[in-house]
């Protein structure tokens, strides 16, 4: 699950952006409302935290100017105000849920999950290609009647591909939705993780569904 954080204080930043990274949540950072509001604009997440008071442009703004463009992604809204005054005005300019600092990690992760789970306008619950399900919110996934364990990152990898069922996913698509954007590495791990899927999700079931299509990327076909 691709995550969009927007929070100016950075060491807050750094710590939440750790832990769900840790959880499986690729995590890409801006530190005011401008540059908060430009990265949804430009890029599809699952989920959107938002700070609302920030430099530039603010939470409430930030929120406002994204539903009037049509954009659902659901919102969750940080903030180190405290009442029901500014929860109702979190509420009012369309954010989904409100949080006020200081936060427990714990009910912020059970948070966003459920926003995931409900996801915004028109998007599913579950990705079904064939028989395998996957759940994004619980980081579940099944053939079948069998469960399936994965990594979080195997889950993030997996998750990118379902979301294009049958298209081709290039590697550069992969790093940039199962990583983030500050990922330096080598660009080979997504062969490392492609490898450890098939072993999972294909080979104790006698499929082939998740194809290497050569120098191009890869494609998740339904069985």
């Amino acid at each position: 699950m691709r995550v969009l954080l927007v929070e100016d204080e950075e060491r807050l930043a750094d710590l939440v952006k750790g832990g769900l990274a840790g959880e499986g949540f690729a995590v890409d950072v801006a530190h005011d409302g401008r540059d908060g509001l430009w990265m949804a604009t430009e890029n599809a997440y699952d989920v959107i935290v938002l700070d609302v008071m920030l430099p530039r442009l603010n939470g409430y703004a930030v929120c406002a100017r994204l539903r009037e463009a049509g954009d659902w992604t659901p919102i969750m809204m940080l903030t180190a105000k405290d009442g029901i005054y500014d929860e109702a005005e979190a509420l009012d300019n369309g954010a989904d849920d409100y949080l006020a600092k200081p936060f427990s990690y714990v009910v912020l992760l059970a948070r966003l999950r459920a926003l995931v789970r409900r996801g915004g306008r028109e998007r599913p619950v579950s990705i079904s290609v064939g028989d395998l399900v996957i759940d994004p919110a619980g980081l579940r996934c099944r053939r079948g009647e069998a469960d399936i364990q994965l990594t979080p990152k195997e889950f993030a990898v997996l998750h990118a591909l379902a979301r294009r069922p049958g298209e081709v996913v290039s590697k550069q698509d992969l790093l940039a939705q199962a990583w983030d954007f500050s990922y330096d590495g080598d660009p080979n791990i997504v062969e490392v993780y492609i490898s450890a899927l098939r072993r999972k999700i294909d080979v104790p079931f006698g499929r082939t569904t998740l194809m290497t299509v050569r120098g191009a990327g890869y494609r998740l076909e339904a069985a």
